[in-house]
């Protein structure tokens, strides 16, 4: 699952080019494919016209919020009477989600590259990228390539020989989801219990260490060079749909699909084209039921929805969802609905930092009655408590996941009540969560 594939032809393969040719993992082989010239082009360049390129080319953060990244650049302070600091979130921790990994896996020079342009653009002179504490391969890959950057000159006190200084950490973390979220990545990387930070303050004006900061996930940085490369008018081109949704996205396929995986996309794909036409269709003969298209966190989409569904950030809305990180997760009509339900607020239970009262008690009782409806001992107001439950838990919290804990429980229990309701009747046998 999420290892390299021949291209589709309906795929725009830009960040996933060179999946699977392990040449490129090595500098050498990064510059023969034309690496690094992205960077030495912007360091010969003032950082608010870098900036500027990133806006006109429309790139969003690729990591689930969908945030403008030239815009988020030009928050951070354009004086330097303090440092500044990049993150690079490379925690991807989202069940369902497996496109950042393969991007350190094959490429780990363009997330290099595109660091050390954001560095430049944002007047940073350090930077850190958080890798998953799981990640044991890309994170081998990754220390390697930055070695190769620093013994080839790439980083250092004279970046590429400009006078400019530009370092990377790499930082590995402890498994822990919630650290996936940008002030708690932050609390981590200071050493400290990674709970997410109140906000305001944002983190471009107390960040890492209570100084300006950026954070960015893989993919958005390494997308960057590409950008700088191509030009903006080519990144911005590359949209089907909505405007305001451009370039090319990474989506991880996975559960009852004939060919799981990532595929690259231009935004404004058909998410049921994605399924049927490049994924093989739902496996074994099967048909559809349902479909979450960006990661767990995400409300649940029918079949129907999702035929219906435009990948992209307002066509996914339009249909009651959201793209989030892109995990495609694909259900066939043999799935228990309340099952998968269950299973995913215990993740979230189990993940959560326990700060906030909502998020503590709300996933843990949220967990324990969907375990008892799938024990046969469920009460026909049940239904009616989850949803008040997770009315409760969402937009009262420090971060989103108590809102990502609710999200697939009020979209399971509205859009496949009839499940929930069998496994409350007595006649119904019972399932343990496993």
């Amino acid at each position: 699952m999420g290892y390299p594939h021949e291209p589709h032809e309906r795929e725009t393969v830009v960040l996933s080019r060179y999946f699977g040719d392990a040449e490129a993992r090595t500098y050498r082989g990064w510059v023969d494919r034309g690496g690094y010239e992205a960077l030495r082009s912007v360091l010969g360049q003032a950082p608010a016209d870098v900036i500027e390129t990133v806006k006109e080319s429309g790139l969003r953060g690729r990591g689930g919020a969908g945030f403008p990244t030239g815009v988020k650049w030009s928050f951070m302070p354009r004086d330097k009477t303090r440092p500044h600091y990049l993150c690079c979130n490379a925690d991807e921790s989202e069940p369902g989600t497996f496109k950042d990994r393969e991007i350190m896996r094959w490429t780990p020079h363009a997330l290099i590259e595109g660091c050390a342009i954001a560095l430049h653009a944002i007047r940073a002179e350090v930077g850190y990228i958080y890798i998953r504490g799981e990640f044991t391969e890309p994170l081998r890959i990754m220390e390697a390539a930055l070695a190769e950057a620093y013994e080839h000159g790439v980083l250092g006190a004279n970046a590429m020989g400009s006078g400019i200084p530009l370092d990377l950490y790499i930082h590995r973390g402890a498994g822990a989801y919630i650290c996936g979220e940008e002030t708690a990545l932050m609390n981590s990387i200071e050493g400290r219990r990674g709970n997410p930070r109140i906000k305001p303050p944002f983190p471009a004006a107390a960040g890492v260490f209570g100084l300006p900061t950026t954070i960015n996930n893989v993919e958005t940085l390494a997308a960057v060079p590409h950008i700088i490369n191509r030009g903006a008018e080519w990144y911005a081109g590359l949209c089907l749909s909505n405007p305001r949704s451009k370039g090319t996205k990474l989506f991880s396929v996975c559960g009852n699909v004939a060919r799981p995986g990532n595929y690259e996309l231009t935004l404004g794909f058909p998410l049921g084209e994605l399924i049927d036409a490049l994924a093989g269709g739902v496996a074994g003969g099967r048909e559809l039921k349902a479909c979450i298209p960006g990661g767990s966190s995400v409300p649940i989409l029918t079949a129907d929805e999702t035929r219906a569904c435009i990948l992209d950030y307002e066509g996914c809305m339009e249909q009651g969802t959201m793209m989030g990180s892109g995990g495609v997760i694909v259900f066939d009509d043999r799935a228990d609905m309340v099952y998968q339900v269950a299973r995913l607020t215990r993740f979230y239970a189990h993940e959560s930092c326990a700060q906030c009262t909502q998020c503590r008690e709300g996933t843990a009782w949220t967990t324990r009655i969907l375990e008892r409806i799938l024990a046969g001992q469920g009460q026909a107001r049940d239904l009616d408590l989850l949803l008040d439950l997770a009315e409760q838990m969402t937009g009262r919290t420090i971060c989103v996941l108590s809102d990502s804990c609710a999200a697939p429980v009020v979209s399971g229990i509205n859009k496949f009540r009839s499940e929930f309701e069998a496994r409350i009747a007595p006649s119904r046998s019972t399932v343990a969560v496993g």
